[in-house]
């Protein structure tokens, strides 16, 4: 067999002699990435000699493998056991090692084994961190069970529960911990207030209820925010205008407060924009069918590492999800290329219709939205109100805005699940439009939302109109970012007030008929119940939008979040486990990780217009809050910086004008140029080292055929 292997080749080298040294080249010429050489120029030379230095027979097994030289693990700080070596070379640097060990002097051995130890101590480390991972333990579960999909859904809530724990600190740390700190000292407050003329009726603010008052007020104020409520450290209006001197010590709380609050959306931007760039590179390279993902996961994909049963269990499962979802996504592009010109141009004019009845969907929402809050705010604002001194409606006009809300974000998103499965989107790009439409829905209805606060507080942005003349603002709203703090705070309590609901009184229910009653024909038409991502994310990014907007005028909103998203985790995974069953389809979830951010990123941007038009357009309130008798929030960064040396105060003069912004543009543009050349070079180079990985398969696959040929 071996002779005929070897005169097949040499014939078909040039017909003449089997020498070896005329094999080799032969077969070379005949492989596919040889014959296109040609085409790829002269940075492809190297690459095929060195494939052609590889086809040459050799007596030594380890010739081809990589040298490395001697002390570079000690200079790359890594262990021997990470650097890309053959098991041969490995042997030979530790024998090499040893002996260089056997020669070191006293001092020289001291620092190799303090090394060594301290990379065993971080290893070790790394290792009990490892356990203290939050929630790592079953998001391994919920992987092997019902795949990465949703798995990504409660990675993605773990991911908001860390960020608000953060910010929670932040903002206890800076503004609500000194607060109490210096009211239960009793410290000396000095006033920050630059602007004294102001008329009496901007300050005849009192919400305080005098005399007997039933428990049901009691609640009443807790869910509404009002009453008692409007005094506690958890809204804007509680917050005094001064600064505590203490011997040397002075806290100036206007500026801690407003800075606490830039710095809190600065964290959050920063933050997501990191795990983005993280997310993006895995999904740029799992979703590469250049990279053979079945081979990988077949032959790469096994962690011999696991040891106990349940573990390796999961892991089967989860490479099985993954393999069916491979083949899933290869059935749906070869079922699309397979459609005629007709079918495709059905399908479009389709998916224009149905994109028509969308937006139709949305402007109706959006419409009762925008009556439902001025009908809200007439009947809890209005002297002429026919719920004035009645509780119970008086409760449920206040959370009207927030009802209409909740009913629109749950009857258009079931009929958007229905319109999208007539369009025959692939799984993952069907999730990614859901998404889309209902984030587009949740976070326009809180725009509309803040639109009509913003109509109402200002008039409709006339400051001549006889209710915003006085004040600059309407006197109805006599702390207005209080009123827009008990919106959100509002909306926060009734989101998670929904969700229980919707748990207990819709899915547990569901589950039980599927269970007990299954030949019922309307339960055989409901079936069981899936764990839809899309409308989950959405609540989850809803109410961190809520957060954001609310943080300004509500401070403790992160805290209370930290602990609705806690709430919402154990939540969602009792739920899952107890009512849903594993997707019929599946879907990918690296790229859907980084949608996740990008829609959380959208929210982020919306929700810093109000914040960022409130700090430097609108007047604050006369009447409360820590910026009272200011004629903007940001004054007060202004009167701050008056106070410092004259060299400061130059510097932050520098810095704001236009001889420092216009070279930091012209920088960031070059930067900018820079990195988009360099993306686009690495771009080019990953694009070539890719179509060199598909001609090493097509190589393998000629060479199978030649031995398979020659075997015969």
């Amino acid at each position: 067999m071996e002779g005929s292997w070897e005169g097949s080749l040499g014939a078909g080298s040039d017909g003449a002699g089997s020498g070896r040294g005329r094999r080799s080249p032969s077969l070379f010429l005949q492989l596919p990435s040889n014959q296109t050489l040609r085409f790829r120029g002269n940075k492809a030379e190297a690459w095929g000699a060195a494939l052609e230095e590889a086809l040459e027979p050799s007596a030594d097994p380890q010739k081809h493998c990589p040298p490395y030289a001697e002390g570079k693990e000690e200079e790359d700080g890594k262990p021997l056991k990470e650097l890309p070596l053959c098991l041969e070379e490995k042997r030979r640097l530790r024998v090499l090692q040893e002996q260089a060990a056997s020669r070191l002097s006293g001092w020289q051995l001291w620092r190799v084994e303090k090394r060594r130890t301290l990379r065993h101590l971080k290893n070790q480390v790394d290792a009990v961190a490892s356990y203290a991972v939050m929630w790592k333990s079953t998001l391994r579960h919920i992987e092997g069970h019902f795949g990465t999909g949703i798995q990504s859904y409660f990675s993605f809530l773990r991911f908001l529960v860390l960020m608000n724990f953060v910010a929670s600190f932040l903002v206890v740390g800076f503004v609500v911990a000194p607060n109490a700190a210096f009211e239960a000292l009793h410290l000396n407050w000095t006033s920050r207030t630059s602007n004294t003329s102001v008329n009496a009726t901007c300050l005849n603010y009192n919400p305080s209820i005098y005399g007997l008052v039933s428990y049901f007020s009691y609640i009443m104020d807790l869910l509404s925010g009002k009453g008692f409520m409007e005094f506690t450290y958890l809204f804007y209006g509680h917050y005094q205008n001064s600064a505590v001197d203490f011997a040397a010590f002075s806290y100036n709380v206007p500026l801690a407060y407003l800075l606490t609050a830039f710095f809190y959306l600065l964290f959050c931007l920063i933050w997501i924009v990191q795990r983005s760039v993280y997310c993006l590179k895995r999904s740029l390279v799992s979703e590469d069918a250049s990279l053979g993902s079945y081979s990988d996961k077949v032959f790469a994909g096994w962690d011999f590492g696991l040891m106990q049963p349940n573990a390796v269990e999961l892991k089967h499962k989860s490479i099985r999800y993954e393999l069916r979802m491979d083949l899933e996504e290869e059935m749906f592009r070869r079922r699309l290329a397979e459609q005629t010109t007709k079918q495709r141009v059905a399908l479009y004019v389709l998916r224009s219709f149905l994109n028509i009845l969308v937006l139709g969907l949305l402007a109706g929402g959006f419409f009762c939205i925008y009556l439902a809050t001025e009908y809200s705010q007439w009947l809890v604002g209005s002297v002429d109100s026919p719920v004035k001194g009645q509780n119970t409606l008086e409760l449920l006009a206040a959370y009207l805005p927030s009802a209409v809300i909740t009913v629109a974000n749950l009857l258009i998103p079931m009929i958007f699940a229905i319109i999208v499965q007539l369009e025959k989107y692939p799984l993952s790009f069907e999730i990614k439009i859901t998404l889309l439409r209902n984030v587009f829905l949740r976070l326009a209805s809180l725009v509309v939302l803040l639109v009509s606060l913003w109509s109402q507080i200002t008039c409709n942005g006339d400051p001549q109109n006889a209710h915003c003349k006085d004040c600059g603002y309407s006197n109805q709203f006599l702390c207005w970012e209080t009123a827009v703090g008990q919106e959100m705070f509002k909306l926060l309590i009734f989101d998670l007030l929904i969700m229980l609901l919707v748990t207990l009184f819709v899915e547990f229910p569901r589950k039980m008929l599927v269970t007990y009653l299954p030949s019922f024909p309307l339960v055989k038409l409901w079936g069981h119940q899936e764990f839809m991502v899309p409308s989950n994310v959405l609540d989850l990014v809803y109410g961190q939008t809520l957060c954001w907007t609310g943080a300004l005028f509500c401070p403790l909103l992160p805290v209370l979040n930290t602990l609705k998203y806690i709430m919402v985790f154990y939540l969602k995974k009792l739920t899952l486990y107890a009512n849903c069953r594993p997707a019929e389809r599946t879907f990918r979830a690296s790229s859907s990780n980084f949608f996740f951010l990008l829609v959380l990123l959208l929210g982020l941007t919306i929700s810093c217009v109000p914040a960022l038009y409130s700090m430097f357009v609108l007047s604050p309130s006369k009447a409360c809050g820590p910026f009272r008798g200011e004629p903007t929030m940001w004054n007060t960064v202004s009167n701050a910086i008056s106070e410092l040396p004259p060299t400061a105060q130059e510097f932050f003069e520098f810095v704001g004008s236009l001889a420092f912004a216009v070279p930091l543009f012209l920088l960031l543009s070059i930067l900018m140029l820079y990195f988009v050349v360099l993306a686009g070079s690495y771009s080019s180079m990953v694009k070539d080292l890719k179509g060199q990985l598909q001609l090493e398969g097509q190589d393998k696959l000629f060479l199978v055929k030649q031995i398979s040929e020659l075997s015969q």
